[in-house]
């Protein structure tokens, strides 16, 4: 450690970001564990995760630059050992390098082991906490290591990088020219034009207080609950998410209509005994089966999707908005039927106590718990076990609430991941 040569660093950064060296003033690197890490070269190895190669970190680094465009504004998420910023700076069309600091004690540790004073100081950089920002920036680089070394104040920074990286496989999977998808939406057409449309349910219930039940694990715990309110209010609006069907009937509730868009549901899954005449919404890639199956109306709804744009123009459906889980479409239907707010159950994007759906075995509906691959802050501000999948669907919620501000839109477990613009429910917090 060279308590110097970090007095030389928080010297350009007091000059240049006051405010980012106040915070770093109040950092502590102690809390990491660190040890070097040789190879042909060597690099630091942080909380036992090795920040960069080991053998070459400048060939790391031209390899990372090489991903992103030649652009003018470019930005680089966690700061390394300052390698991809010398690259990036060696463009001579590089006109503004953000660089967004994504553990402050991990930063305050390299400014005192290694010189970086020479990116800090060129005027093309500017540096910021992304534990003070709510959206991420493109085009970007985040460099995966401290992905892992991210701080609790800016998890919410990493999800949406996360979530932005894995949005290209995304866009693979519901490829508009993917046979799997046309045969599945030819053979649905014949259904879609005797089927009812979405559109019918929009303004249906204006000024509601709607109900939207998702099957995460703290649907269970929230059972109590929703009894009391059901009780109070019988005819609350109340949209059902497929999975949570099942769970719902066993307590002896039935929803107002139930909503499904899995290209792989099954009648199982969506537990069809006994619901007639509840309406279902769905989208074109349920299973035809599944459908025919269904006793109840049932009305057609598409997203915005390349997918269904053949279909939208020659058989026109209401639109619902789309983010990834059938949970957006769900509460965009309550939002479009005219709910002024919208109280979400089981909406939990996290594993809790092992579990991944209430009223189903782990990893029944998905991958089990046991395989969690990340973690987020819990409403307590806890931390909690997820996956990137749940993560992204938090986000697309985030950014969907943050689109309706007219909304008033209620959480009802802290149990759960903290979603951004929800409040938590007094009558439903658990």
């Amino acid at each position: 450690m060279n308590d110097e040569l970090l007095s030389l660093h928080l010297a350009i950064i007091t000059r240049r970001w006051p405010k980012i060296a106040i915070a770093l003033t109040a950092a502590n690197p102690n809390e990491l564990e660190v040890a070097l890490c040789e190879g042909a070269g060597s690099t630091l190895l942080v909380n036992g995760i090795q920040l960069t190669s080991r053998h070459d970190r400048e060939a790391e680094a031209m390899l990372q630059a090489a991903s992103l465009p030649d652009h003018p504004t470019l930005h680089v998420y966690g700061t390394g050992l300052g390698d991809l910023q010398r690259a990036l700076l060696s463009r001579s069309r590089l006109r503004q390098l953000q660089v967004h600091i994504l553990n402050r004690h991990l930063f305050v540790l390299v400014l005192t082991v290694l010189e970086q004073q020479d990116w800090l100081d060129d005027p093309r950089v500017t540096l910021t906490l992304a534990a003070d920002e709510s959206e991420i920036d493109l085009p970007f680089f985040a460099l995966p290591a401290e992905l892992q070394l991210v701080e609790e104040q800016a998890v919410a920074i990493r999800g949406r990088l996360v979530s932005e990286n894995l949005a290209r496989y995304t866009r693979q999977r519901f490829d508009p020219d993917s046979p799997a998808i046309r045969d599945r939406l030819a053979d649905n057409r014949p259904r879609i034009e005797q089927d009812g449309d979405v559109a019918a349910l929009f303004g249906s219930y204006p000024g509601a207080a709607a109900l939207v039940v998702a099957s995460g694990p703290s649907l269970q715990w929230s059972l109590p609950a929703l009894k009391v309110y059901l009780e109070r209010f019988p005819h609350t609006l109340l949209l059902c998410v497929d999975t949570a069907l099942a769970f719902l009937k066993r307590a002896g509730i039935m929803p107002t209509l139930v909503v499904s868009i899995d290209d792989a549901m099954t009648s199982q899954r969506l537990s069809v005994d006994g619901v007639a005449p509840l309406p279902l919404v769905y989208f074109p890639l349920v299973p035809g089966p599944v459908l025919d199956s269904w006793p109840g109306p049932r009305l057609t709804a598409y997203s915005s999707s390349p997918m269904f744009a053949a279909l939208r123009q020659q058989h026109p459906k209401g639109i619902l908005h789309h983010g990834g889980s059938v949970l957006h479409p769900t509460v965009d239907l309550a939002v479009k039927m005219g709910a002024s707010e919208v109280i979400l159950l089981g909406c939990d994007f996290a594993f809790i106590e092992g579990q991944t759906h209430s009223g189903w075995q782990s990893g029944e509906l998905g991958p089990a718990a046991s395989h969690a691959l990340s973690w987020t802050l819990d409403g307590q501000g806890r931390r909690v076990a997820t996956n990137p999948n749940f993560t992204t669907y938090q986000i697309e919620l985030e950014r969907y609430i943050q689109a309706h501000p007219e909304v008033q839109f209620w959480n009802t477990s802290r149990r759960g991941a903290a979603v951004q613009g929800c409040a938590y429910h007094p009558e439903f917090c658990v």
